[in-house]
């Protein structure tokens, strides 16, 4: 790599700045600000699967209560929530909030599971992704950002994960309108990060500030493109948790550079 690569000077967007060149811009300062996350925090893809389910509409803080229980319990498996009572189940969820919901969610995918792959992830994900795609949106309790979450950090098939958190900085940036559609979000993204060069897209001299501990499931071997989405949504996150809140906090922001001069 060049040395002005590895220095990364963030400039400010030129006239005539467009979505997918912004997205890319923000990426790479994201990375020079913080470098790699370390995400999904976890040792196996069944427990990211879990995790996609458990942390909608809750903090990760809840998620982790949650699924130390399960680990305590011996239930933290394909087996474990096969056989596990339901009732049981549902109190050692219940750290994470809708707790009955969760738990009817977690055996019926290990029923969908069964009955599709023989209880094997590793078949599963050996489909197509617009297939396990598909599929996985029929079940209860799975909409595109937990779907995209397990194919993803489980799947380590290339799908960019949109949250709350991408959809506010990108609307806050006037790259995106109120009314954008998660799929219009997603391709646009997709369509950024695959348009760009290898050397565009090649992660920079990183900082030292990952947010969670190395695991096993965040130094698995991923796809380039998969490693990015990975990356992106995870420094995504720590923007949205840290600085563009309900109320923003712009002032150390590593975007706030790019905000729209109007705002």
């Amino acid at each position: 790599m060049t040395q002005e690569s590895d220095t990364l000077a963030v400039q400010p967007l030129p006239p005539g700045f467009s979505s997918q060149s912004g997205i890319i811009a923000y990426y790479r300062a994201l990375l020079a600000r913080w470098g790699p996350q370390n995400w999904w925090p976890a040792q196996s893809r069944f427990e990211v699967v879990v995790g996609a389910y458990l942390t909608q509409n809750t903090a990760w803080s809840n998620v982790e209560k949650a699924m130390a229980q399960l680990r305590a319990a011996r239930t933290l498996s394909i087996q474990g929530i096969r056989e596990i009572p339901l009732r049981e189940l549902e109190q050692l969820v219940r750290p994470s909030g809708y707790f009955r919901q969760k738990a009817g969610n977690l055996k019926t995918f290990v029923r969908f599971l069964d009955k599709s792959y023989g209880g094997s992830l590793e078949r599963m994900f050996t489909q197509p992704t617009e297939k396990i795609r598909a599929e996985l949106l029929t079940l209860n309790g799975v909409g595109p950002e937990t779907a995209d979450s397990i194919l993803l950090y489980a799947g380590n098939h290339p799908v960019f994960v949109v949250d709350a958190y991408t959809r506010r900085i990108l609307e806050r940036h006037k790259i995106i309108g109120p009314k954008a559609k998660y799929e219009e979000i997603r391709l646009s993204i997709e369509q950024a990060a695959g348009s760009a060069g290898r050397e565009e897209l090649r992660v920079p001299r990183p900082g030292s500030e990952p947010r969670h501990p190395v695991s096993r499931m965040s130094r698995m071997k991923r796809s380039e493109l998969a490693r990015h989405y990975n990356e992106l949504h995870a420094l995504i996150v720590r923007t949205g948790n840290q600085h563009c809140r309900s109320k923003a906090k712009c002032e150390e922001c590593p975007l706030q550079i790019f905000l729209p001069q109007s705002l």
